[in-house]
């Protein structure tokens, strides 16, 4: 068995001090997309129009909103009773070959559907998974309390800026445009330090920064696979770490090809070693399996049981 997990600074998220190193936090994912990868985008099983006249094309995008936001209230509900810590909104799929959404749309998905999770549940930490600026800044002010920006702290900076005058916590993921490395790990975790380093230097506390080493993103499986072996050395850069492998494509090729559905067992396998890496937070599409499955890896890598 590896070195103990070193705790950190605790982070507060909304009205909830998060103590890193105690044990795994599960952030449960809310897709607000008609084009998940994982299947789950709550405005594809809300339905879509096939009409081509203006008015009722909107009316039946209203309609389909509607029912995703109900839709997303009972999911809330159901991922909180199975241990959820914080739910995680999206409206916009970052899966390969996705099209990318206008931030008006992609706005109309998400506030909606957070400002109906944060009345129902108000108590709950409400992240947004975005990389535009505008559509986290009211993501915020309908109830989310954490930013989740999947090219990290890219571009012109403005979402480190936000969770700097916001003063909200920021995760930062690594991601490339293309899987190219000549050395992987040393290159993934300098270029997380570099924006670490820079979203500091855009106004965020140390201690509101949260490191996503980005699984599935600018990497190869291989790549992907070699991450999960080094992820001590990502979390000995000296901030909490997230994981996100749930139900994604290098599992299924690992697996000879199995679909998205029959990804559980691969999940929970990469929560496990994870927790065992030092992973603080696992962001996940079944809550209930992976939070029993991080509490019993959590029980033997950190110890503590009672």
């Amino acid at each position: 068995m590896s070195a103990p997990i070193a705790p950190l600074p605790a982070t507060r998220i909304g009205r909830h001090v998060f103590a890193w190193g105690t044990r795994t936090f599960v952030m449960g994912i809310v897709n607000v997309t008609p084009d998940s990868f994982s299947g789950d985008g709550l405005l594809m099983a809300a339905g879509g129009s096939t009409a081509t006249d203006a008015a009722a094309s909107a009316a039946a995008a209203a309609v389909a909103l509607e029912a995703a936001v109900e839709a997303a209230v009972t999911q809330a509900r159901r991922m909180v009773d199975e241990g959820a810590d914080i739910l995680d909104v999206g409206g916009e799929s970052t899966r390969p070959g996705h099209v990318p959404v206008p931030a008006e749309e992609e706005a109309a998905r998400v506030v909606p559907v957070i400002a109906a999770i944060h009345a129902a549940l108000p108590e709950l930490p409400i992240s947004v998974d975005t990389s535009k600026a505008d559509v986290a800044a009211a993501a915020l002010d309908a109830g989310a309390v954490l930013l989740n920006d999947v090219w990290g702290v890219g571009g012109d900076g403005a979402m480190a800026r936000l969770a700097g005058e916001r003063q909200v916590p920021l995760i930062v993921m690594h991601n490339r445009a293309e899987a190219s490395y000549e050395d992987f790990v040393a290159e993934l975790l300098a270029d997380l330090s570099g924006a670490l380093t820079r979203a500091q230097g855009l106004g965020v506390p140390r201690q509101n920064l949260i490191v996503d080493p980005g699984f599935g993103f600018g990497k190869t499986p291989e790549h992907n696979l070699e991450l999960l072996r080094h992820l001590r050395d990502v979390r000995a850069l000296g901030y909490p770490v997230l994981l996100g492998t749930s139900r994604k494509s290098t599992l299924g090729r690992v697996l000879g090809g199995v679909p998205t559905e029959e990804r559980l067992e691969a999940t929970l396998a990469t929560t496990a070693l994870g927790v065992a890496g030092g992973a603080d937070i696992v962001r996940v599409h079944d809550v209930l399996a992976n939070v029993r499955t991080a509490r019993m890896s959590d029980a033997i890598v950190r110890g503590g049981f009672r």
